[in-house]
């Protein structure tokens, strides 16, 4: 990395004393960062030349002066020099530590960490979901269990991570933890804006991500047929917790929400759209987008089955949901009872909705896109791609047409 550094003499002439002379100072600055100190010099105001940078004239005072000043601008350059030997970028935090001798404060990663997660956790609600907390925590938990493995300690000076710690720290993911590949990518992510932060403060010298590569692997989303959908629906469930998590689970197949925004709607979430009929108007809780979405029949009637159940009234919510995990526990139940040989879980039901109920219905995926309340239509084209039936479907409308041409054109040529 080139670094620029310049050495600046100047007076201050706010700082003039009662004899009316004025301190002079020395600016240093590095690559557009600057530090001052004093020379512990002072000149008469009308004796300094800014456009040298020095002294006026040649009396005694001058020399002695000057000379000084040249001695300071030698030891910057001794100093920058001392650096480069040390193989320490020269920044202008570095450059005066050095010239003063100060001792480069240690940072340790896991305090750097640690007070990033108390400031997510400070936002949650306001700029962070409450999971986007849960995942900085894990990650910081997964930090402290790799150092304990790799080095035997608890704590590390962040200028000793360097590529190879990345590489190990990878590899610790995917040996010991056996976290899948797009997991074992999250958490690298998660650690590279620690990283990331400590550049932006110019604590480390290097970016330890700089040659460091790996991919997302695109996952194939699981979703239900129109046939598995009808088998949920027809079961008769004589237990009510199972009938219960049924429904919602269905709730979810005809709006596209995840459990969360299903959890948070209320009555006041409903309301009449632009065509007459009645809507849901929602934020995402994951990106705080916008979501609305027309209310289906059978969505309608899942709404007035619980319309006034104790639990939904107690809570002032639309529907009486479960808890995640419970809900994805009875959803195996169902698959299990309903011969479906796929492992549901409640997310299944928005890319059921995204899949199956609308794109191939052929509602247009920039519909779908809206009211999935994406920000990017490329994350709904995921869902396009699984479509085979829907490929299909259209192109059995193009075999049509071309066979309607062909037809035509033999007939032209038999007359």
């Amino acid at each position: 990395m080139n670094t620029s550094v310049s050495i600046l003499f100047y007076i201050k002439r706010a700082k003039a004393n009662n004899l009316g002379v004025c301190p002079i100072y020395t600016r240093v600055t590095v690559n557009g960062k600057r530090f001052e100190f004093s020379t512990n010099k002072y000149i008469n105001p009308d004796k300094w030349s800014s456009e040298g940078s020095k002294v006026k004239g040649t009396t005694e005072e001058a020399r002695t002066i000057n000379s000084h000043l040249d001695y300071l601008k030698n030891q910057v350059l001794v100093a920058e020099k001392k650096l480069f030997k040390k193989d320490i970028s020269v920044n202008s935090e570095n450059l005066k530590n050095e010239l003063f001798g100060v001792s480069e404060t240690k940072r340790m990663l896991i305090p750097i960490f640690q007070d990033h997660n108390n400031k997510i956790e400070e936002l949650v609600g306001k700029e962070y979901a409450p999971g986007t907390l849960e995942r900085y925590k894990t990650s910081l938990s997964h930090t402290i269990e790799f150092l304990k493995w790799k080095y035997n300690v608890t704590d590390i000076d962040i200028n000793k991570i360097d590529h190879a710690f990345i590489s190990d720290y990878e590899f610790w993911l995917r040996s010991v933890r056996k976290c899948a590949n797009n997991t074992a990518v999250k958490y690298l992510k998660n650690f590279n804006k620690i990283i990331k932060i400590c550049l932006a403060n110019d604590w480390l010298h290097k970016n330890p991500f700089a040659n460091y590569k790996s991919k997302v692997k695109e996952v194939e989303r699981v979703y239900l047929s129109e046939e598995e959908i009808q088998s949920i629906i027809n079961k008769d469930f004589k237990i009510e917790r199972l009938s219960l998590v049924r429904d919602i689970f269905l709730f979810s197949c005809f709006t596209g929400l995840a459990y969360i925004d299903v959890k948070n709607l209320t009555k006041g979430h409903i309301s009449i759209g632009i065509d007459g009929d009645k809507w849901i108007f929602t934020n995402r809780q994951k990106t705080e987008s916008a979501s609305k979405i027309p209310v289906l029949p059978v969505t309608q009637m899942i709404i007035d089955k619980y319309a006034d159940h104790p639990q939904a009234l107690n809570q002032e919510r639309l529907l009486p949901i479960l808890s995640n995990q419970r809900m994805n526990a009875y959803l195996k139940e169902i698959a299990a009872v309903c011969e479906i040989e796929k492992e549901l879980t409640f997310h299944i039901a928005r890319h059921t909705f995204a899949t199956t109920v609308t794109l191939t219905n052929g509602v247009p995926i920039e519909s779908v896109s809206k009211m999935l309340g994406h920000k990017n239509l490329r994350t709904t084209q995921h869902y396009a791609k699984v479509l085979d039936k829907k490929v299909s479907e259209d192109m059995k409308i193009l075999r049509d047409k071309l066979t309607i041409k062909t037809d035509n054109l033999i007939q032209k040529k038999i007359m």
